[in-house]
């Protein structure tokens, strides 16, 4: 495959199909492909409409999109300001090692410092060796202190019954 262009642009309203595409092919990746429900219409609700609550850029080679990012803001009680969260990045395969991911992280750090937030953050999954030593490599810094945690399903409702009451 040639050097070409690279370019990073949003991703446009009737693209949701190629953004899901990204994100089952990460799911292959992180070995998490029966976790995927999502469909063009979720995407499409929640990416586009009066309230996005997210946002989708592709890196490009020469105008193809091979690798992409999808991001939200967070916000930093201690800092007071806000923050760029990196849910999903990945970049296909057959373009890994032309710079894709450093350009797409580039481009977030960026667009954090434009809109005046104060850290860019993301997980990874602790066996990924390869993009771990890759974000250390940029300088990023392995926050191991803190552990995630997440309500989902049945226990999500729960939850959320417990407010009625």
């Amino acid at each position: 495959m040639s050097e070409g262009t690279i370019t990073i642009r949003p991703a446009a309203a009737h693209e949701m199909g190629l953004v899901l595409e990204f994100i089952r092919a990460l799911a292959v990746y992180e070995r998490l492909e029966q976790e995927v429900v999502a469909t063009e219409a979720d995407l499409a609700a929640a990416l586009g409409g009066p309230r996005p609550y997210a946002e989708v850029v592709f890196a490009c080679v020469d105008g193809v999109p091979l690798g992409f990012a999808l991001f939200f803001h967070n916000f930093s009680t201690f800092l007071g300001k806000p923050g760029i969260y990196l849910e999903d990045l990945f970049v296909r395969p057959e373009a890994r090692g032309r710079g894709l991911g450093k350009r797409l992280l580039a481009w977030l750090a960026r667009t954090a410092l434009e809109r005046g937030c104060a850290r860019l953050d993301w997980a990874v999954l602790d066996w990924n060796e390869p993009s771990i030593g890759f974000y250390l490599g940029l300088g990023a810094q392995r926050l191991d202190e803190w552990t995630t945690f997440r309500l989902t399903g049945p226990a999500l409702a729960r939850m959320a019954a417990a407010a009625a009451g």
